[in-house]
Order: C-alpha cells, then structure tokens, then sequence
C-alpha cells in the first residue's frame, strides 16, 4: 500500500551549495573501505534538505532496508501520539492494560512497570535472547520473564520492552501500530506503509522488523531534528521530541563503548562523538542528529561493530560542514562502489543434464530445529527473531538455461523459486522468507565438475548468503556460510557479552552459546534425489 501523496525532501544541485564538503565526503568513503565497513547508503542533510546521498548496489533508493532496533524509534513515535492524544501517560501500568496476567500472589515489581520503563529500557524483565519467537505468545513470554532488577532501578537492553508497548497500543486502541500511525506519521511524511514483523496475532515487533527506504529514515530523522515539524506541519508533538531525546536513563556501567554509554532516552541514544543523538539498529543503521548544527546523517550497513562505524562518521562529520560554497562545486561528486559479490561467469557443466529439473530432499538439523533456528536462505541476523521461523531447507530443483540456473526450494511454510545469473551478472528475484517480502539478488557458478555455488543477497538485509551444492551420484549435500562470515559475527557478540546479559551465569552461557555457534549453525546438510 502507498499513501495518497507523494513527498520528497528537497535537494542541493550540489553538496557545497548548502555546505558539506564533497572532498571531505570522499575522505569518508575512503575510510569507510579502509575500515572495512559494509555501507549500503548514506545521506548527509543540511537544514532538512539532502546535500548528498549514495547507494551501493544492489542497494538502491526505492529498495527498503531492514532497520533493526531503528525500529524503537517508531515505536516511540507512536507512543508519544498516544501520550499528546489522551489514552495513556508515561505512568500508565503496563499490568492495567494487561490484568489477566496479574499473578494471585502481588508481584510488588510489576505493579510498578510503567510505560517510562519500558521506553528507557529499565523495565527490569530480563527477556532472553534465545527465546523462539516462532512459537507465538511473546506477551506471555515477557510476563514470564525474570526480575533483574526493580523496574526504575537498572538499565539492560531488552528489544521486547518495544514489543509491549506495541501491545499496549494495539489493546488501547484497536489498531495495529501501522494502522496508528499511518494518518499521524507516514502519510504527513510521505512515507509509503512500510512492512513492520509481527506476531501471529498481528502485534507490531516494536523493537526490530520495520523495512525503510533510506529517504523514510531521513524524513523521520528530519522531523525529530526541527522538534517535530515537517513541510511546516506540527506532525510530531514538540514536548515527545523533546523527551525522547533527552538522557532518560544512565546506561554508563552497562556498555564498554563510548556512544552506548552516554544516555539512554524514548528509544534514541545520547551520542559521544558528537552533541546529538540517534536512532540506531544493529549491523550499523543509524540516523544521527547534530545538535550543534542543522545537520543530521543517515545511514545503512552490514558492519556488526558499530562503534566501528561511528567512529569512523565521527572522523569525518564535522570536516564534511562547511559554509555554503566556501569550496568549488565539484566536476564530479563522490559515490559508494558496487558491493563485489557475484559470482564469475561460469561455463555449463555435463552434470547439469543429470540434475535438472530433479527434486532433492535434504535432512532436517536436528540441533538447530529443536532450538528453534534451522539454516535458512537467509541468514541468522535476518531472522532469528522472526515469528514466522524460516528454515530447514528441502525440495530442492535446479534448471539451467542459456546464462541462468533457475534455483527452487521449500522452507517452513513457504515455496521460493528465483534467477541466478551465471554469466557474472546477477539476477534479481522477488523472495518471500519467514514473513518478510525480498528481493533476491543472485549468482550462480560451478566452482568445480559437481560444485555449485549460490550467492544470494537479500536486497533489503545485511549478509548474503554463500551455498555450495555437492553432487555425488543420487547424494547431495550443501555447505552454508555467509558474508559476513558467522565467526565474525559471533565473536563481536562474545567481545560484548555483558549487552545481552547482565548476570554471570547468564554470561558464562552466553559465551559458551556464540562460541559454538559457527560450526553448528554452518554444517553440513545431508540429502537425496528422490525422483
């Protein structure tokens, strides 16, 4: 669905005219490489006007990009309405809105959850990270949830806090969050209605699952950075801007890094390499507001050390502002290159008379079924908080013809089938996997006589997936990895184990649980020809 009127912010002809620094931009698509980060796109705005943007394909404008815990922000923006209209306050009781699920016995603790703990992430449940959202009561799994800690009392990062108060509003007024803030925030935005994840029931995952177009972020962003006002609209109230990014919460002796220690306020963070703060999601999306100027900064990224990324933002933010054309108009502006993904052109192999058109059955993994997070097409930070698991790959059949191989599949409940290009050039496919609408971008090549090899990136998400196919006879087996690689991933959330967990013991299993979570989560898959 899109909404009725079309609105874009408004351009420079150049990033000089209203003072960013093309040669400074280009400093800072050098480091970004240099670095090592993955950038998808950015944007730098000026007075709510964009002065540059760029995409790296297969990343693109009008292509959403999954925002992660960009998410909360929203959430909070539709709390904040609810706030400004009446049906609840920052001391609403979560339990009030919730009462079948007051225990018999008083829990002293719950009957002092408030909306404001929630919001600042000081509710004091302590929600585990391995929970399986495929099994659907994710409110009762909060309720059930342990004390860490007397709500007020604390600070821990806990993404189903968001989800309660989508629950929350859904109950208070009949609607889903969408359906909320389409007419109070979308449509005066421009924004095109944006897919958010829910539960089974249809409640709005509050803390991840929102899909945005870069532009969406930074109209939202806009709006926050000139107190609430777009195209000369009062859209969001002035007093929730003003509340959310105020310092809510002290987060100083929970993370080790600069930017998550500085304050916690509604869902935006408190920044330390510079006077601002931001909305931010893992693998590095972020939008970014410069109090000390009219700039703000808009990013997307697969990079998991997001520290890493800001850092190297810091370097370079305040070098890229400068006095409207105190530097030449440049003869040409900077861009992000193409991701170097796909695959070379691969020539056929006699084997592909043998297999085509034939279906494959691959074992289920036992280990990771029972936990809840069986391999999938997409990999593990797409969605191991999906409700609709994905997974559990079968039914597989290959076509091949002219310069594609035609790649067919079942997982969960879905039926996929899509186009990689076996000429170098990647295909694009659209891509339906645990609830979440893609588009798949797509090589394929023989990497040996009976090796095939996919690369498959969803153009709205962060890793692409590499999947090599072994053909012995009627036995098939298949080889998954990722880019980013999975050790690297799970070596980050080791090095940072005290975000997800606050006590030792949950630590010491977290460490544990990370460590192994490569080798288990890349192995081998078993299969047959069955016609």
């Amino acid at each position: 669905m899109e909404t009725k009127e079309k609105i874009r912010l408004q351009r420079a002809d150049y990033p000089e005219q209203i003072g960013v620094s093309s040669k400074e931009v280009e400093a800072l698509i050098k480091d970004f490489k240099d670095t090592g980060i993955e950038v998808h796109s950015f944007m730098i705005l000026r007075g709510g006007k964009v002065a540059y943007e760029t995409w790296a394909e297969p990343y693109a404008p009008e292509t959403p990009h999954m925002m992660y815990s960009v998410s909360k922000s929203f959430t909070s923006a539709a709390i904040g309405f609810a706030v400004d209209e009446g049906l609840i306050t920052t001391d609403t009781k979560l339990i009030d809105i919730f009462p079948e699920y007051r225990p018999k016995r008083t829990d002293k603790y719950l009957e002092e959850l408030t909306v404001h703990h929630l919001l600042c992430m000081q509710s004091g449940k302590q929600v585990s990270v391995f929970t399986d959202k495929g099994k659907n009561h994710w409110i009762k799994d909060f309720f059930d949830a342990q004390w860490e800690y007397e709500p007020g009392k604390g600070w821990s990062y806990i993404s189903e806090n968001q989800y309660m108060l989508c629950a929350l509003l859904t109950r208070v007024t009949g609607m889903s969050v969408i359906e909320y803030l389409t007419p109070r925030l979308f449509e005066p935005l421009g924004i095109d209605v944006p897919f958010w994840e829910h539960d089974i029931d249809g409640i709005e995952a509050g803390g991840w699952g929102l899909l945005l177009k870069t532009e969406d972020l930074a109209k939202f962003i806009t709006c926050y950075q000139q107190d609430g006002v777009f195209n000369g609209k009062q859209v969001i109230p002035k007093e929730w801007v003003a509340l959310s990014r105020k310092a809510q919460s002290d987060n100083s002796l929970v993370n080790n890094y600069p930017d998550g220690s500085s304050g916690y306020g509604y869902c935006f963070w408190r920044c330390a390499g510079i006077h601002g703060y931001r909305a931010d999601g893992m693998f590095s999306q972020f939008g970014i507001v410069d109090l000390d100027s009219d700039a703000s900064f808009i990013l997307t990224a697969g990079e998991i050390d997001e520290q890493k990324s800001r850092d190297c933002i810091w370097r370079h933010f305040k070098k890229c502002l400068i006095e409207p054309d105190s530097e030449p108009r440049p003869e040409k502006i900077p861009q992000l290159a193409p991701l170097d993904d796909d695959l070379p052109a691969s020539e056929h192999m006699p084997l592909e008379k043998e297999i085509a058109g034939r279906r494959i059955k691959f074992r289920k993994n036992a280990v990771l079924s029972g936990a809840g997070f069986p391999t999938s097409i997409l990999t593990i930070p797409v969605v191991y908080m999906s409700g609709e698991r994905g997974g559990n790959i079968t039914n597989v059949i290959f076509e091949f013809e002219d310069d594609v191989c035609t790649f067919e599949w079942d997982e969960g409940s879905e039926h996929n089938k899509i186009v990689c290009g076996m000429d170098g050039k990647p295909r694009r496919s659209p891509l339906s996997l645990a609830g979440f609408p893609f588009t798949a971008v797509s090589t394929a090549a023989w990497t040996a006589e009976n090796k095939l090899t996919l690369h498959i990136r969803p153009a709205e998400a962060i890793s692409m997936r590499i999947i090599t196919f072994t053909f012995d006879g009627d036995n098939v087996t298949f080889d998954p990895s990722s880019q980013m690689p999975m050790r690297a991933m799970a070596d980050h959330f080791m090095d940072d184990i005290g975000f997800f967990f606050q006590s030792t013991l949950m630590q010491r299993f977290g460490l544990v649980a990370f460590d192994q979570l490569p080798s288990i989560v890349d192995a081998t898959y078993y299969g047959k020809f069955v016609d």
